[in-house]
């Protein structure tokens, strides 16, 4: 059986992980729109397609929910994603820059 002050000291350093956690994760969107100049080159133009490697058309990234574009910058950046481009572009970004952008993009500033 686990000692009562063990699991207490187990739980509350649980609960301080999640909460820095959290904290650190949380995006600006104020330092995503500063930082989003390299995105605006294909994302930023209406129905615009890329021929680099194929013919492809350019999702809009304006109103995608945030945990859905850290996801796809964080699988581009590992390599699970596959875009010559995205993989290059996603693994100068930090976590924060991730957080950031996906911040901006979600809270409907941009297009």
């Amino acid at each position: 059986m686990t000692h009562p002050s063990r699991l207490l000291v187990a739980c509350s350093a649980l609960a301080f992980a999640v909460v820095c956690a959290l904290a650190w994760a949380e995006g600006s969107a104020a330092a995503g729109r500063e930082k989003n100049r390299m995105c605006q080159g294909c994302h930023g133009i209406a129905d615009f397609r890329t021929a680099y490697p194929d013919v492809y058309n350019v999702p809009k990234l304006g109103g995608q929910g945030a945990a859905y574009l850290v996801k796809a910058l964080q699988d581009y950046k590992s390599g699970a994603r596959k875009h010559p481009s995205m993989n290059g572009i996603a693994a100068s970004l930090s976590d924060q820059d991730m957080a950031d952008l996906a911040a901006y993009y979600a809270s409907g500033s941009a297009n």
